[in-house]
């Protein structure tokens, strides 16, 4: 068996080679070489090649390392370029990646509800106890002052009705009578403007027209309309019954009419109320009365729910039996989603803390992120969500003191931990932002 020896020239040319593919490799692999280096290196290798074949060296493991060599060295070229074409991506699209975006209908079904927050300073170990109350600035009563009937009825209650819509159709025979008298007088009225000056005296003409103004008002107390009590002298057939219509755009409660019933004059059929708005009947102690300032906000929270609210009055004066005094509070009602009669407590502004103010919400806007720190989601300005980080200074009832957030940020109040669960799904890590 002969055996062919490998010329130390061609042995040194091999082992050369080994080190430049070595070498190579591990440069792309950290990723510090460029497409230059690259073409560099591939040079000797090529050259390594050229010496061997010049000196008859016939050593197939030696060539085929060669060209195993320089098929290595051309997928690297080509590979070495990847990293480039990756970093030229905007730096904005791992965090775009990591927002999470729903639909209009996804929000509605995951319950999403959001919140700008602001910078408060409250004492959430003070709290005083609460009722909702409607809003006596936007509620009507319903109570004609003449004896009535009740006709017939075009609403139920708890109905949301609008300004103009009909509720009951009212009649009997005082109400007969007053629009009978307003017809005379108006009439008489309408005939006296049309004289002449001076034919007849001053006083007579003040007197008519006082009394056709009389007659009118008696009908406004029954709550007629100025439209209907003008289509009244039009139309004398229509006297005894009349349409009650809705001033204000409101919802019917306190409904007591039935048909047929007679009434006495100044009865209260129903209730129109502007659920947009409400009021708070807070009970506070002595102590706590001394936080309460006119105009002043104030924390109301009902359930699961929390609003801002202003104080728009006091009533000064020490209830003996409970030994607190009343503050009212009114406060907006979006969606109409509270209601007058339910419990609430109320947080009054601590102005001793106004440094260490910062953000209070429920604690269901908290979840906790993959590390266990506590988070809440921030609606950015696309419509995505991002998890952010935050403090929890205090946790009372229902509520967490808060800090980590710029003023005016959007906080998810409502279906974080339905955002948490998207979030772990796709793997999103804050820390990575």
């Amino acid at each position: 068996m002969n055996t062919k020896l490998v010329p130390p020239l061609s042995l040194l040319a091999a082992l050369n080679a080994k080190s430049l593919v070595n070498n190579a490799v591990s440069r792309v692999v950290s990723n510090t070489d460029t497409h230059a280096q690259l073409t560099s290196l591939l040079n000797p290798l090529l050259n390594a090649r050229s010496n061997a074949r010049r000196n008859n060296q016939s050593n197939l493991t030696i060539s085929r390392g060669l060209l195993f060599g320089s098929a290595l060295f051309g997928s690297l070229l080509m590979l070495s370029s990847l990293p480039a074409q990756a970093s030229s991506q905007p730096a904005e699209t791992d965090h775009q990646q990591s927002l999470l975006s729903l639909n209009t209908e996804q929000r509605q079904l995951a319950g999403i509800e959001v919140s700008q927050l602001s910078l408060q300073a409250f004492n959430l170990q003070a709290v005083a106890t609460a009722q909702l109350i409607v809003d006596k600035d936007k509620t009507i009563t319903i109570a004609p002052q003449l004896d009535m009937q009740v006709l017939k009825r075009h609403v139920v209650p708890g109905e949301q009705v609008t300004k103009g819509q009909p509720l009951l159709t009212i009649g009997g025979a005082e109400i007969a009578a007053a629009q009978a008298n307003y017809i005379n007088a108006a009439t008489e009225w309408d005939r006296i403007k049309r004289m002449s000056p001076g034919t007849i005296s001053a006083s007579q003409r003040m007197q008519i027209e006082v009394n056709a103004e009389l007659k009118r008002a008696i009908l406004a107390s029954i709550m007629m309309t100025p439209a209907q009590i003008a289509a009244l002298a039009k139309s004398p057939s229509s006297i005894g019954q009349f349409q009650l219509l809705a001033s204000i755009n409101g919802r019917v409660q306190q409904d007591v009419a039935t048909l047929g019933q007679v009434l006495i004059a100044g009865t209260p059929l129903m209730q129109l109320t502007d659920e947009s708005y409400l009021w708070v009947e807070a009970e506070v102690t002595p102590m706590q009365a001394d936080q309460v300032n006119m105009g002043s906000n104030v924390l109301v929270h009902v359930g699961s729910r929390t609003r801002n609210g202003v104080i728009i009055g006091r009533s000064h004066e020490i209830n003996p039996q409970t030994r607190t005094e009343q503050v009212l509070v009114r406060m907006a009602n979006p969606g109409h989603e509270l209601h007058a009669g339910e419990f609430a407590e109320l947080y009054l502004a601590d102005d001793q803390q106004a440094k260490s103010a910062g953000f209070i919400v429920p604690d269901a806007a908290l979840t906790r992120g993959g590390d266990g720190d506590w988070q809440v989601f921030v609606e950015q300005d696309g419509g995505g969500f991002s998890a952010v980080e935050v403090t929890v200074v205090e946790r009372q009832r229902g509520l967490s003191f808060i800090r980590g957030l710029a003023p005016q940020t959007r906080v998810v109040i409502s279906g974080a931990f339905f955002l948490a669960s998207e979030q772990a799904k796709a793997g999103f890590d804050i820390h990575n932002h």
